[in-house]
């Protein structure tokens, strides 16, 4: 009896404890979100008019992303703060479109030292869209403490290039270095069976070789060769230089350095990359100078009477204007592809799908783009996906799809559920193939006197456990299901794309193309940017006038209050010195990347469609 009473008090304790603390946890969300409210209501002040004569200026910093993730404006609170992890490259080209037509806007200002990273096409496609600023007769000026090759790539667009004097301009090439796991799996005992189709889908190698095969180093230097000429064509034609001028600053860098006399920035204004040197004063001078205001127009930190607006700054004026009622979505698959909802940074099946038939039902969207940036992952989520798209366009809706940096493997496949696919000429695409690996500790585990031993109801139980050897009869059906899942996706492509099997298949087996060798295979319908798949979409759908929305997951209360509080405070993660990374650093964080991408892997069927690519 005692024991039962004790039970049911220690029951009504436990349940009273949960229910305070929920309460508790409870009444901090309110106070919180109250502190916010107040915070918003006292620093929030109706935007002044922009006035006329403004200078438009891009600090892009962090990594340039197609979609931003939700940043939470309390971790600026913390001691030191940190760097800007993203920046939005629609924010970006939307501002500087804006800017062209906008007469208030007389120049734009291009600082590149926060910029640590972006793919060749997203920084390609930033550079179009101020190369159309400049045809309306507005300056374009740039400058850099010093310049990385992507740094440089977007600011040898400008007009006029400024450069430190203690800086340089460091021009490398372009390289793809693949370290392989074979031999410290084969000392551990670990051996990977690996089902695949396709000679040219290597991201299996690494864990079945010593070395890069010869296939995937043909294909790897031509994708290289295809990137390298590109950029290099794109800055000698900015800087007004020839290629082969180019080819030598970079080939004999050490002959460059030497003329002038060991100082790397003279060498890279002997070699015509820049215009000017200037120190950070100077250059603040030189901005007041040519932009000069009057002393009661206010300007943003740090500009010293420049009469200057910043994107966010600037968007919320031009955003704000009526728009059509018609709109055309776009939706933003970046990441790889996993199944269920996935984790920030990754695409999840179930959650695009979800997003996908909200758009369908939503009748005052009338086409959808899909603006793809990954290198692939699940097979099964990515035929979710394009099972959504196919839907949709049954459904009367145009659905095109705009292929960003990486648009490989499980990426292409959702482009398949498209009308028409786009591409950037640099953008990286097909790695048409698929594959498994099964991990196999069978002798590890014999080396530390570890035995399995069991019964089993039939050949194929427990046929991929881990601490067994894969038996033969299983390894042979799993072939066959492989074999089965390329010829699905083969025909699926065939399909879509209006082409016989056998020609999808002579573009297909894992090869990785550009978009523009892409679009001479008969994979991409058209060759170039977001603004151009909207367009095509628009034009599908019958539209003149239309407004582009980006619908996003269902964002909590709590996200959306935080995500307007930084909207309207403008708040970002802003470091005075340059994005620089050390060499260990590097390492260690491409390591640990690599090994957050395996654990998420979370295929049904353990198929997937992925790429070891990524865009330069």
């Amino acid at each position: 009896m005692f024991k039962a009473l004790f039970g049911f008090i220690g029951r009504v304790l436990y349940y009273t404890w949960r229910w305070l603390d929920a309460l508790r946890r409870g009444f901090l969300t309110l106070v919180f979100l109250l502190v916010i409210g107040v915070i918003i209501a006292l620093v929030w002040r109706p935007e002044a008019e922009l006035p006329e004569g403004s200078v438009l200026v891009l600090r892009p910093a962090g990594s340039l992303v197609e979609q931003a993730r939700l940043e939470d404006p309390l971790e600026l609170l913390r001691p030191a703060g940190s760097r800007v992890s993203q920046t939005s490259l629609r924010n970006l080209l939307d501002a500087v479109n804006a800017a062209r037509d906008d007469s208030r806007i007389r120049a734009l200002v291009i600082e590149t030292d926060q910029l640590s990273a972006g793919g060749l096409s997203k920084l390609a496609e930033l550079r179009a869209a101020i190369e159309a600023f400049k045809e309306s007769g507005k300056p374009v000026i740039a400058r850099g403490e010093r310049f990385s090759q992507g740094q440089y790539y977007l600011a040898s667009v400008a007009d006029e290039v400024h450069l430190s004097p203690d800086g340089f301009v460091l021009l490398r090439g372009l390289a793809r270095y693949v370290t392989y796991f074979k031999n410290a799996l084969d000392t551990l005992g670990i051996k990977v069976h690996v089902f695949r189709v396709g000679e040219y889908k290597s991201f299996s190698e690494p864990f079945t070789r010593t070395d890069m095969s010869e296939e995937d180093r043909a294909n790897s230097r031509d994708l290289l060769d295809g990137l390298w000429n590109v950029f290099r064509e794109d800055i000698a034609a900015s800087r007004g230089l020839e290629p082969e001028a180019l080819d030598h600053y970079i080939m004999d860098y050490g002959a460059a350095l030497s003329a002038a006399g060991g100082d790397a920035a003279q060498a890279a204004v002997a070699a015509g990359l820049v215009d000017r040197l200037s120190t950070r004063d100077e250059w603040r001078t030189l901005l007041r100078q040519r932009y000069a205001v009057d002393g009661e127009d206010e300007a943003e930190e740090g500009d010293d009477g420049l009469r200057a607006v910043g994107v966010s700054r600037y968007l919320s004026h031009v955003r704000s204007q009526p728009t059509p009622d018609a709109k055309v979505a776009v939706l933003v698959a970046q990441g790889s592809i996993v199944d269920g909802s996935g984790s920030p940074g990754s695409v999840g099946g179930d959650a695009l799908a979800r997003l996908i038939r909200d758009v369908r039902e939503d009748d005052s969207i009338k086409a959808l783009v899909i603006r793809i940036d990954s290198p692939g992952g699940s097979a099964w989520a990515s035929e979710l996906i394009r099972r959504e798209l196919e839907v949709t366009r049954a459904a009367g809706k145009p659905v095109v799809a705009s292929m960003s940096s990486t648009a490989a493997s499980g990426g292409y496949w959702i482009a398949a559920g498209a009308d028409e696919i786009w591409a950037h000429p640099v953008s990286l695409t097909g790695s048409i193939g698929i594959f498994a690996m099964i991990p196999n500790f069978a002798e590890p585990f014999e080396r530390l006197g570890l035995t399995v031993d069991g019964v089993a109801t039939g050949p194929l139980a427990g046929a991929f456990d881990p601490r067994r050897p894969v038996e033969p009869m299983a390894a042979e059906a799993f072939q066959i299901a492989i074999d089965h899942g390329y010829r699905r996706f083969i025909d699926t492509v065939a399909r879509a794309r209006d082409m016989p099997p056998r020609e999808v298949d002579l573009a297909a087996r894992g090869q990785v193309w550009t978009g523009e060798a892409a679009s001479k295979l008969g994979l991409v319908d058209g060759l170039g940017g977001l603004n151009d798949a909207v367009l095509a979409a628009a034009a599908r759908a019958g539209l003149s006038e239309f407004d582009v929305v980006w619908p996003e997951g269902r964002l909590s209360p709590r996200d959306l209050l935080l995500r307007r509080f930084s909207e309207i405070l403008g708040l970002q993660r802003v470091d005075t010195a340059p994005a620089t990374v050390s060499a260990l650093g590097q390492l260690l964080t491409g390591l640990q990347r690599d090994a957050e991408a395996l654990l998420e892997w979370n295929d049904p069927q353990h198929l997937y469609t992925h790429c070891l690519c990524e865009g330069p």
